[in-house]
């Protein structure tokens, strides 16, 4: 079947237990995505009690990315070649352990080490739920699952977010790492009791050599445009993210204790968005969505890196128009992108495209501690600028992700 069927009604319906994979690969990028976006808005809290500067913060930031994208590499070659089930649970239990790392820091190294270790294991597991997604589901589907699978990221808002703010306000910086511990645990339990064997790509005809799988994955060249797309989209994220939370209280002038309602309002709001934008990019096509949330995107990062001390209200309505924007990139993306591999070639594919998004997720995050700067009043600087280099990349992923609509349109894909 054709991308064009993109344009047509789907009328396909979820089964009972289609439905519960993708509930617990929600709850599963739930605790991925949280212990990954609770380190920017710790950062007003972690900078000052480590007695580290943007520089260093940045460093910590990133080496979650760098170890995630080596590790995906070395697992590319190795990723089809066991049941999607067993990978998933042997990589989660080395991030929980990372976590706990985490949960014991008491200094910058301990930090970097632990950080170090959890992106290793942690950086995995986005891949093998997209390959798994793309297994279980058709083309016509998968708008919808990455939708509902990337409501965690709001999910993580709504209650990651402030209660681990909550937590670190009232005892310490370490707490939100262990509610992490806690949630992930009853996740990998409910995976290994109830989640099947995800393992119909054991019975197709692969490579012998898991090096050689490796190097016909990167070797491909429709594999290397969705590569350099993926390294674009990394590229925003990773620069602003990371210093929000200190530019919200230092910039903006919303308070510490303030802030987790930031969060809360914003990820309520775009907890419904996701679903939404979902059924939108099955609807209407994946690639229309996907310029409505770039230009978006470009608006709202463009207005939230220039400005100055505004009202609270006015700082929740510029966040939640901003998140709908990247998830309207975010979802359409993925959903497109997975039609690209071939079935032995799913978890190659995706390890390899998770290392490219953190390595590159992790020089955009040491590119932006160079940019910006903080002025010992707290208050962060140059950060306009990254807002204006966000939205140049953004412009050129526009252009790459019209070359993937359009090779995947001009072949049958499943």
């Amino acid at each position: 079947m054709k991308d064009s069927v993109e344009n047509k009604p789907v009328a396909l319906k979820f089964s009972g237990y289609q439905k519960f994979v993708v509930a617990i690969l929600a709850f599963l990028q739930f605790s991925i995505i949280l212990d990954f976006m609770i380190i920017a808005p710790l950062g007003a809290i972690v900078m000052p009690a480590l007695k580290i500067g943007p520089q260093e913060f940045a460093t910590a930031v990133s080496a979650y990315a760098f170890s995630a994208g080596l590790s995906g590499l070395l697992a590319a070659g190795f990723a089809d070649r066991f049941d999607r089930k067993k990978l998933l649970l042997f990589f989660y239990s080395g991030f929980i352990l990372g976590t706990g790392l985490c949960a014991i820091s008491a200094d910058f190294q301990m930090l970097l080490l632990a950080r170090i270790v959890t992106g290793i294991f942690g950086g995995v597991i986005g891949s093998i739920v997209l390959a798994i997604s793309t297994d279980l589901f058709p083309l016509e589907m998968r708008g919808r699952v990455m939708g509902f699978v990337q409501t965690a990221f709001a999910a993580s808002q709504i209650l990651g977010l402030p209660i681990g703010l909550y937590l670190a306000n009232s005892w310490n910086w370490h707490a939100p790492f262990v509610m992490i511990i806690a949630v992930g645990t009853i996740v990998g339990v409910v995976i290994a009791l109830r989640l099947k064997p995800v393992n119909m790509h054991l019975g197709l005809k692969q490579e012998h050599s898991p090096l050689m799988h490796l190097f016909k994955t990167v070797a491909e060249p429709r594999y290397l445009l969705a590569f350099a797309a993926t390294t674009f989209l990394a590229t925003g994220g990773f620069m602003i993210m990371p210093f929000s939370s200190a530019f919200t209280v230092n910039n903006l002038g919303i308070s510490l204790a303030q802030l987790p309602m930031v969060y809360l309002v914003t990820g309520l709001c775009t907890i419904f968005a996701g679903p939404l934008i979902g059924k939108a990019s099955d609807r209407f096509g994946k690639y229309p969505v996907f310029v409505f949330g770039t230009c978006t995107s470009i608006v709202m990062v463009v207005t939230y890196t220039n400005l100055g001390p505004i009202p609270f209200a006015a700082v929740i309505c510029i966040n939640v128009v901003m998140f709908v924007g990247i998830f309207s990139r975010m979802i359409p993306a993925q959903a497109l992108m997975s039609a690209i591999p071939e079935v032995t070639k799913r978890g190659a594919f995706n390890a390899v495209s998770s290392s490219v998004q953190q390595v590159s997720g992790g020089v955009a995050s040491v590119i932006a501690g160079l940019i910006v700067a903080q002025e010992p009043d707290g208050h962060i600087v140059h950060f306009n600028i990254l807002g204006y280099v966000v939205s140049c990349v953004a412009l050129v992923t526009l252009t790459l992700m019209y070359l993937i609509h359009r090779s995947i349109h001009e072949r049958p894909v499943k």
